[in-house]
């Protein structure tokens, strides 16, 4: 789709991927890995070999008997880091959807605007062709 206006106008909208910060592009990563089916699997595979090799061992040497306090342990740091990662990622996502809702209001004026002009410019060649 070929842009209309100045060309030379450039894009400083914080969103852009290539300004993007580490920090943003890692928040990202974790956000679309994390929201995967292969994280929400390999985190259940994972837990239950945790506790499979702890009631297994159970007769010898566990490192995390029932109730599993350092499976609790893990899984709630995992929260804890993953929360403020995934409001990040959505955070930049809402402010891209605020501006391209605006982008979208601003395009349908004018084009709103256009079409009034046509249909002046209509009315003004109807009367023309009826004198």
């Amino acid at each position: 789709m070929k842009k209309r206006g100045n060309n030379n106008k450039k894009n400083n909208n914080s969103t852009n991927a290539s300004n993007l910060t580490l920090g943003q592009r890692a928040a990202d990563v974790v956000t679309s890995f994390c929201g995967s089916w292969t994280f929400i699997i390999s985190l259940f595979i994972f837990m239950f070999i945790w506790i499979l090799m702890n009631v297994y061992l159970i007769f010898f040497r566990t490192w995390d008997p029932y109730p599993f306090i350092l499976l609790n342990f893990v899984l709630s740091c995992l929260a804890a880091v993953q929360a403020p990662i995934i409001l990040m990622s959505q955070n930049r996502q809402a402010e891209k959807d605020r501006i391209k809702a605006e982008y979208d209001y601003k395009v349908n004026r004018k084009a709103e605007r256009e079409i009034k002009q046509m249909i002046s410019k209509l009315d003004y060649l109807r009367g023309k062709i009826k004198k």
